[in-house]
């Protein structure tokens, strides 16, 4: 359980970090790239991103599934709230994100990536809001 609850933690925090760097950092640099370029850019960030980004995101929902599975009583609801937000952070990805980077990809729009920067928002604040949880989790177990 202790190995289950540390990857879980620690695959997390690290999806925090980088949605609060892509939000801040990366996409507000989108509107630099300039539009002759723009598609090669999106195409190699969506690429690059993906290798860096999937993994992680799988480890954490795998763990959100088996810590629901695994933890004692005590534990379940903060357990499902957490799933819940992994499931909404997939969600939001794939209805939001994914079309917004793939009508990028097509071409620039500043529609388009607006949309991609204020939808984003939404994928911040759940990643946040599961760091608390499962800081939350990992120190009530800990007790």
């Amino acid at each position: 359980m202790k190995l289950l609850v540390l990857t879980h933690v620690l695959a997390t925090l690290f999806l925090v970090g980088l949605i609060w760097f892509v939000q801040v950092v990366h996409y507000p640099l989108f509107a630099n790239v300039g539009q002759a370029h723009f598609k090669e850019y999106e195409e190699l960030h969506q690429r690059l991103t993906t290798w860096v980004v999937g993994p992680a995101m799988l480890v954490e929902l795998v763990t959100a599934v088996a810590l629901v599975k695994y933890t004692s009583a005590e534990f379940t609801t903060l357990a499902w709230f957490g799933l819940g937000l992994v499931v909404s952070i997939w969600l939001a990805t794939a209805t939001l994100s994914v079309p917004a980077h793939n009508s990028l990809t097509a071409e620039y729009s500043t529609n388009a990536y607006q949309k991609l920067v204020s939808t984003n928002w939404i994928r911040t604040v759940a990643w946040s809001a599961r760091g608390i949880l499962v800081l939350v989790l990992t120190y009530r177990m800990m007790k």
